[in-house]
């Protein structure tokens, strides 16, 4: 099943979408929100997936020609937004670039900070951006929505929870992260609004695409219409959903709603090294700061800049046949404004 959110006003108004991303119609005589039906997800998840099928079978009434730019994020808010660290190759790579080993426990023990969840982006919303000097960066990931989580879950126990999947760009302020960690209090300043694919999807419309918690398919990255990665999101995963949940989960109980991300897809080279980029034959990065990275540890000094006010970063993941699961985040970077 694939759903979305109408962008028209503070929670949006919940429709459900054809597989082929074409057609919608609105599900409020089911759920008025999305965070309605996750509320009661073992309830209404039948009827919605009944609506679901018709749509795709072309009988369901009211549907309407779906446009991408008038949809938000699934949840325009959460009550819970938790990004974890998962693919420790970026990590590793931050890490070396500045000369600091990696923790053993690091292989363990997930990373993981808690975002702000008062406001998303929408997925063609414009990033604003106080001042270039920031380090203004993208981040493209997965993230799953969950049920009601109780405490102390295992991880067999959290892969039920999981509900939805969809994509994230982890928008990041490089410049602010050393002077914020410094501080030994964590991100904040760091970390503004964060953005969703427009649609989100059952675990089960990804097909044998979905094991072990992880989504085996590669993530697509343009920057200014340039492809600027392509790496897998499944293999170099090192902790699966079902792990980030119950950590996540480890001393508190997380609402419905709750939403956990994956951090940064990366992959290493194929020899074990820095990853490369695709006009080399790499997989290429989904964010700036790996790549700025590798050109420390195999040059000396970072060549690739942040984004500057008018860059445009887009974010999608295709199945085996090239169509789109997800649809696309597709943002600008402009100058914040005071109003």
């Amino acid at each position: 099943m694939k759903l979305a959110t109408l962008n028209t006003g503070r929670d949006g108004e919940l429709v459900i979408v054809s597989r082929d991303l074409s057609r919608a119609v609105r599900a409020t005589e089911i759920a008025a929100t999305l965070q309605q039906a996750i509320e009661n997800w073992d309830e209404l998840a039948p009827r919605l997936e009944e609506r679901y099928a018709e749509l795709n079978e072309g009988r369901a009434e009211g549907a309407f020609d779906l446009e991408v730019e008038s949809l938000h994020s699934p949840l325009p808010r959460s009550y819970h937004w938790a990004d974890g660290s998962a693919y420790l190759n970026h990590v590793q790579l931050v890490r070396q670039a500045r000369g600091a080993e990696m923790p053993e426990t690091f292989w363990t023990d997930p990373l993981m900070y808690q975002g702000g969840g008062d406001r998303f982006l929408a997925p063609t919303e414009h990033i604003e951006a106080v001042s270039e000097e920031h380090g203004i960066d993208f981040e493209g990931e997965l993230a799953v929505i969950t049920d009601d989580v109780p405490m102390a879950v295992t991880p067999e126990q959290a892969a039920g929870h999981i509900k939805l999947i969809m994509l994230v760009n982890d928008v990041s302020l490089r410049g602010l992260i050393p002077g914020e960690l410094a501080k030994g209090f964590g991100f904040f300043q760091a970390k503004p609004a964060s953005s969703f694919s427009p649609i989100c999807v059952t675990p089960d419309e990804l097909g044998d695409a979905w094991q072990d918690g992880r989504v085996h398919l590669p993530l697509t990255v343009h920057l200014n219409g340039e492809k600027f990665g392509e790496p897998e999101a499944g293999p170099d995963m090192v902790f699966g959903f079902p792990e980030l949940v119950a950590h996540a989960a480890k001393t508190r109980y997380l609402g419905a709603g709750a939403i956990v991300g994956s951090g940064t897809v990366s992959n290493p080279d194929a020899d074990g090294g820095p990853g490369k980029p695709i006009a080399d034959g790499g997989v290429g990065y989904s964010c700036l700061a790996e790549v700025r990275m590798v050109e420390k540890i195999l040059h000396g000094e970072m060549q690739t800049p942040f984004m500057r006010f008018g860059d445009r970063v887009r974010i999608e993941m295709f199945d085996r046949q090239g169509k789109s699961i997800f649809g696309a985040i597709d943002q600008r970077v402009v100058k914040h404004e005071a109003r």
